[in-house]
């Protein structure tokens, strides 16, 4: 005896139009477009630009975005708010740095209406425009809608990336100061100190600062201003930085905070004398991934206690993330000292 098998068609032919693989629909705020990937043509930065405004449609973030700006225009001869947004938007999409760069964008007759804009204003348009909203409404604007798009993702744990870098500045603009510039020394420069959800790499808040502040200690108040505005119960778990980071005020107020805290080491003399040391020691410990570590106390500038009654000699370790070396190495890997980390633990 044998069963027969036959294969049953779930849809049967006509029922349901052949889509095929290299095409798809975007419905934008010009209409439902159609999108299709053609391997032969020139590749093109805005060839997913559709699939982008679509989603801002859908979630109904752009148009927010633009009703809530605080800039109103009563000109007859006035761009529209749209018009002047859209171009802004579209320019940081494109990579743009500079004004002038806009220009490039009116070439364009097909992106523009997907944003529902009848036209891209020039360079001028925008930077008179973006002169008359208000500094304080303008941050405000911007920071409530920041925060409805990230806040839902900060109730689990995370982490604060902290760093610094330096843009080198050419012309006559607001800020430009002589400061610490390894690329173009003695060349004017703005500050950017600027802070991460590090697993995203989404920027919380970029403060621009003089070329003359790159020290972090100038960018102190812009980190706990940015952790009071989160608030208690969306604080990152840890705060990590390079060790520029790693100064007595950050390590203080982050113990007092109760913050968690992992910064680059500096190099001082009594760090290479103690790393000589540990590289002699035989308790070391595996810290995962083949990586051995070993605690040592540190006191930090002027060995002050720390803030809630702990230690910092009690908490604060040096950790090698390279292989231990043989022995008769221990100065030149003290020496190279490429990973160690000041590390503080709440508990």
């Amino acid at each position: 005896m044998s069963t027969a098998n036959r294969d049953l068609a779930v849809h049967p032919a006509g029922e349901q139009p052949e889509v095929e693989p290299w095409s798809a629909t975007a419905d934008t705020f010009g209409g439902r477009v159609h999108v299709e990937w053609d391997s032969m043509a020139p590749v093109t930065p805005f060839g997913q630009l559709a699939f982008f405004i679509d989603y801002l449609k859908q979630a109904g973030l752009f148009d927010a975005w633009v009703a809530d700006c605080p800039l109103w225009l009563t000109s007859p001869n006035a761009p529209r708010k749209r018009d002047l947004l859209g171009t802004v938007l579209l320019s940081v999409l494109a990579g743009h740095r500079r004004y002038a760069h806009i220009t490039a964008l009116r070439c364009d007759p097909v992106n523009p209406p997907l944003l529902g804009m009848k036209k891209v204003v020039s360079e001028d348009a925008v930077r008179r425009g973006l002169k008359k909203i208000n500094e304080a409404k303008g941050l405000g604007w911007l920071q409530n809608h920041l925060d409805y798009c990230i806040t839902p993702l900060l109730g689990e744990p995370w982490v604060l990336d902290m760093d610094s870098t330096v843009k080198t500045l050419y012309g006559h603009q607001e800020g430009a100061e002589l400061g610490y510039n390894p690329d173009k020394p003695g060349r004017p420069s703005h500050a950017y100190h600027t802070y991460m959800l590090s697993s995203l790499r989404l920027v919380l808040r970029v403060d621009v600062l003089p070329g003359d502040r790159y020290n972090v200690a100038h960018a102190t108040d812009g980190l706990w201003t940015l952790l009071d505005h989160l608030g208690a119960s969306r604080r990152p778990a840890l705060l990590r930085g390079d060790k520029s980071w790693g100064i007595e005020p950050v390590m203080a107020r982050a113990e007092r905070e109760e913050l968690a805290y992992l910064f680059r080491l500096r190099m001082t003399k009594n760090v290479r004398r103690s790393m000589e040391r540990a590289m002699r020691q035989s308790d070391w410990a595996d810290a995962g991934q083949a990586c051995p570590c070993e605690g040592r106390g540190l006191a930090r500038q002027g060995n002050q206690p720390a803030a809630g009654g702990l230690e910092p000699t009690a908490a604060d370790h040096i950790a090698a993330s390279q292989a231990r070396p043989r022995p008769g190495d221990h100065r030149s890997f003290a020496f190279r000292a490429a990973a160690a980390w000041l590390y503080r633990d709440r508990a």
